[in-house]
């Protein structure tokens, strides 16, 4: 039987703009991608700390070492510039496949930079 497990999080970053007018994403600093484990075009899910809002959607790469957690498109109406969001990616797997693993967790400090 296949589980859902959190495969990689992304503590305390701060969106950093929104832009309406876009197909529909959320822009990721490519350290941080890197860092995370996530890629680009992964589904993830995003849980906005200030407004209990939580949505699907898929990660494009901003520009590495920028900072940028970007709202876009119909997530832009999900949370304002400032907000603190927590940004998830799951996979599927066998309980056996999944093992003792724990997941990646990244923590931003208030300048979405990686704290160590």
């Amino acid at each position: 039987m296949l589980r859902s497990f959190c495969r990689a999080k992304i503590r305390n970053a701060r969106i950093t703009s929104v832009e309406l007018e876009y197909e529909g994403s959320i822009e990721i600093d490519e350290a941080i991608l890197e860092a995370s484990e996530i890629l680009p075009w992964e589904m993830v899910q995003v849980l906005n700390m200030e407004n209990g809002e939580r949505f699907t959607t898929y990660v494009i790469p901003g520009k590495r070492d920028s900072g940028t957690i970007c709202l876009k498109g119909p997530a832009a109406r999900k949370g304002l510039i400032g907000d603190r969001v927590i940004i998830i990616s799951y996979t599927m797997c066998t309980v056996e496949d999944w093992g003792n693993r724990s997941p990646k967790i990244i923590n931003l400090n208030e300048k979405n930079q990686i704290v160590k």
